[in-house]
């Protein structure tokens, strides 16, 4: 018989809507797991043990007063970890940030009002770089996260704690945040699914982010998982700025139909400029071999001109970092601090430009590459995981952006533009590392994205691929 860990989250649900486990039963295989491996790989920041078992027996208590559980919520009493830059009430929140390492929050953020309405239970909160800056999981609270692949290697960030969690086994389902590829970046180098949903697709609020870049997305060893956790968090909550235009299908049963013969456009140029690994590569061409042999027309497509955007990234990006009040700088991260002291040389009009130009290549995309093509391939990444502190360069910040550029220069592009994008297992290679494929596509996309997915796990299924030492 499989572990309970072994199952999908969905499998995970079904057992408890059969009576076949308890919510407690499940969340207690989770804690001792955590208790027994979280220190080799650091996946967590906080764990609400206490929460989790209050939550769980809520749902059994629910459980027994349901006549008909087969009404519940998809994911109803599955384990959830939440990375830490996502409020819970009264839940330690600290940003990945020794200047919040005591903060309390206040109230819960919507997409966790989402979360509780589904019946998920709260494991703890993930690690992540301050402020979700950076593409690596390191800062001043802890140790760093570790890929349960190779714990010599990084997970990527900014959501590499939710990523190495859900990897690992420490959690089912994991909720990542992205604003430049923090979802997707875990993904790829954790050997799961990461999406992207597209802007307004799942809420910020009710503080948010004015820029529109980030999304609340899910971390999933299957892409049904990652759909259905998308379902939960997904709709437009009170003073929303931005919501997305309504799908009229759940996202779970877009991964289990097929998504019919797509126009898919293999683009290997990146945003940035960068060195593309051989291994990224052949998982790009061995996903188009894939996707062509299953009907799709599948065709070697340029991007537009785009090259304004990646100075008008920096500049909000900036901006983004100098948000938080922090009383005492030398409490922040090298890195941290360059990004803030760079916002003080951004002026309105130059904020208004960079946000102005987000919109024009939007357009740009949207007529040229999304009007010929209904999804993009690309390779999540440049590289493969790289190993802990390979990124990080605290003395020298011109040589750590030029580093994290370089590994990740793939995933930036559909952050300003606000279009839907995710990242899947592709394949591993000759050192046993995951190496993801990344598909993009046109504004309420999210589903077209997810049916072509899961028609590729089918084809080269990839959940029972597990980190041996887990």
């Amino acid at each position: 018989m499989a572990s309970l860990h072994d199952l999908t989250a969905l499998d995970q649900a079904a057992a408890i809507r059969a009576g076949e486990v308890s919510p407690a039963d499940l969340t207690a295989h989770y804690l001792d797991r955590i208790a027994s491996l979280d220190d080799r790989i650091g996946a967590y920041l906080t764990v609400t043990a206490e929460l989790a078992k209050e939550q769980a027996i809520g749902a059994q208590d629910r459980l027994r007063s349901d006549p008909d559980p087969r009404g519940l919520p998809p994911l109803f009493g599955v384990p959830i970890a939440v990375k830490d830059v996502t409020r819970i009430a009264g839940v330690r929140c600290t940003y990945g940030s020794a200047a919040f390492s005591d903060h309390i929050a206040d109230a819960d953020d919507h997409v966790v009002t989402k979360l509780r309405t589904a019946g998920t239970v709260f494991l703890g909160k993930t690690n992540t770089p301050e402020f979700a800056l950076t593409c690596y999981t390191e800062n001043r609270l802890g140790p760093p996260t570790r890929n349960p692949w190779d714990l010599e290697r990084s997970p990527g960030g900014s959501s590499g704690g939710s990523g190495a969690a859900v990897a690992a086994g420490l959690a089912p389902v994991a909720l990542g945040t992205d604003h430049g590829g923090s979802i997707r970046i875990p993904a790829s180098a954790c050997g799961i699914v990461g999406i992207k949903p597209g802007r307004g697709r799942v809420s910020n609020g009710p503080g948010g982010e004015y820029s529109g870049m980030s999304s609340n997305g899910p971390l999933a060893r299957t892409v049904a998982d990652a759909a259905a956790l998308l379902d939960a968090m997904t709709g437009p909550m009170p003073g929303d700025a931005v919501t997305a235009p309504p799908t009229g299908d759940r996202f779970l049963d877009c991964a289990r139909r097929n998504p019919g013969r797509l126009r898919i456009a293999v683009v290997e140029t990146p945003l940035l400029p960068a060195q593309i690994h051989p291994d990224c590569r052949e998982a790009q061409r061995q996903t188009a071999e894939v996707l062509a042999s299953l009907g799709h027309e599948v065709a070697e497509a340029e991007l537009p001109d785009v090259s304004e955007l990646a100075d008008a990234f920096i500049s909000v990006m900036s901006c983004i970092a100098a948000v938080p009040n922090v009383t005492d700088e030398s409490l922040l991260m090298p890195f941290t601090r360059t990004l803030r002291m760079i916002a003080e040389g951004v002026s309105g009009q130059k904020l208004a430009r960079a946000l102005t130009t987000y919109q024009t290549v939007t357009a740009r995309l949207e007529s040229s590459l999304f009007t010929l093509h209904d999804v993009v391939l690309s390779p999540t990444l440049a590289t493969p995981p790289p190993a802990v502190g390979g990124l990080r360069n605290d003395e020298n910040q011109d040589a750590e952006f030029s580093a994290q550029a370089s590994f990740m220069p793939f995933t930036p592009l559909y952050n300003p533009t606000g279009l839907p994008s995710m990242s899947v297992p592709s394949l591993w290679n000759l050192d046993g590392l995951p190496i993801g494929v990344m598909l993009s596509g046109r504004h309420g996309g999210e589903g077209t994205l997810i049916s072509v997915a899961a028609q590729l796990e089918a084809a080269r299924p990839w959940a029972n691929r597990k980190p041996g030492l887990w």
